[in-house]
Parts: structure tokens; sequence; C-alpha cells
């Protein structure tokens, strides 16, 4: 059995490096066109949450 702090770690390894993978291919122009305006659409949708979310954690 793998105990669960070794399972978190293998995991967040695997999702940086589909990461890093990811932002290469995006970098190199590889990504398809639909997946670049989905990505820039979810970022979008991130940054505009970003301040709302700010402003709660002050309050």
């Amino acid at each position: 059995m793998i105990p669960r702090a070794q399972a978190i770690a293998n995991a967040r390894r695997a999702l940086d490096l589909a990461r890093a993978r990811r932002d290469a291919d995006r970098a190199a122009g590889r990504l398809a066109p639909e997946a670049e305006l989905i990505m820039r659409r979810l970022e979008r949708e991130q940054r505009q949450q970003t301040p709302a979310r700010a402003h709660r954690a002050a309050a």
C-alpha cells in the first residue's frame, strides 16, 4: 500500500509534467485552435474571478 502523502506527491508530479508539456506545446504553436480558444476563455474567467476572491479574503 502506498502512503497517502506519497500518492499525493506522485499525482502532483504527474500533473506538473502534463502542465509543462501542455505549456511547451502551446508556446510552440502545436495546440489545436479549438484548444487554444478554450484555454484563453478559461484564463480570462480565472482573471475575472481572482479580484473577487482577494476582496473576499481581505474582508
